[in-house]
């Protein structure tokens, strides 16, 4: 196991504020290591084909309706058969209650069985995206992640160059810091890249000639932001007078993180630019074609017409 991604039931609990049926069994010594769930019907039924004991067993009213139809030997059957498996916990929702029987059966076989009131698809749609993000791709990059206007920045560049000061003034402008200096990166699927910090440098930016600032206490908590979706990078690199820059936007630049490419603009820094304005402004733009409007296209579009227009 120690080379395996895992929670623990315990942090399930925790993170959904499930009930405890069994109190007497430790959640910390168990471990879920995979993010899909089942629901156990089929297994209740003595089908075990293709079934994944690995994942989290969710019962809703149909299985409790099925099991009360049972007499309680039938009962204690499924359950010691069910149970004959290495399951890490059962969760019954919707309020359903376990009957006694299975119980017994849980904590002599060590399977937790916790409880909900939320509604069975709710609770597992719920349950297998926070297990997803638990299981997701992991990587850390160098940089830091705001959210400005609900877009998420990830601000790129050699150390020294000016990335935490562009933060510092986007949050001075009302934006929220995630992460300064690493960014932890992870892919809960094949189209979003969430970004946020590890927990020994959350909420605190490094300001050289100033030392460490916690801007969780300066700004307060409207400051601060504990996870966001990166939609956009900004790459700060010194100005060179030889490189060409893009200077109408027509074509997009990407940066590949974790097989998903992120639209990506370099931004070359020069004396008197000022970092956060030019940020915030790429946030929105970027966010402005999203939502189908590209101002590079449209000046071209008027530059076709005049040219029409005068043939």
């Amino acid at each position: 196991m120690a080379n395996t991604k895992y929670v623990t039931v315990a942090n399930v609990q925790e993170r959904f504020n499930l009930i405890n049926y069994t109190p007497e069994l430790n959640l910390e010594d168990i471990h879920v290591t995979v993010a899909d769930v089942n629901r156990p019907a089929l297994q209740l039924h003595g089908f075990y084909e293709h079934f994944e004991p690995k994942r989290i067993q969710v019962i809703g009213n149909v299985e409790v309706a099925y099991i009360a139809k049972k007499s309680d030997e039938e009962k204690a059957q499924s359950f010691r058969k069910l149970f004959s498996y290495d399951i890490p916990c059962i969760i019954f929702c919707r309020g359903e209650k376990p009957v006694d029987i299975l119980l017994e059966e849980a904590v002599k076989a060590n399977v937790p069985v916790l409880g909900t009131e939320r509604a069975t698809s709710e609770f597992m749609s719920a349950l297998i995206f926070s297990l997803n993000k638990d299981f997701a791709p992991y990587t850390t990059i160098h940089g830091v992640l705001v959210d400005v206007y609900g877009e998420g920045l990830l601000i790129t560049g050699e150390s020294g160059i000016g990335k935490s000061e562009a933060a510092l003034e986007l949050i001075r402008r009302g934006h929220r810091l995630v992460s300064d200096d690493v960014v932890e990166i992870r892919r809960p699927n094949n189209e979003r890249l969430y970004g946020r910090a590890p927990s020994i440098t959350q909420y605190l930016i490094e300001l050289r000639g100033i030392g460490i600032i916690d801007v969780k206490s300066l700004y307060g908590v409207e400051a601060v932001k504990d996870e966001q979706r990166i939609d956009l990078v900004i790459k700060l690199e010194d100005w060179t007078k030889e490189k060409e820059y893009d200077r109408l936007g027509m074509t997009d630049e990407y940066m590949n993180i974790l097989g998903i490419d992120v639209t990506c603009h370099s931004l070359p820094i020069r004396p008197g630019r000022n970092l956060a304005i030019i940020c915030e402004t790429a946030a929105v733009n970027h966010r402005q074609k999203k939502m189908g409007y590209n101002a590079a296209e449209e000046l071209y579009r008027r530059v076709q017409d005049n040219l029409d227009e005068n043939k």
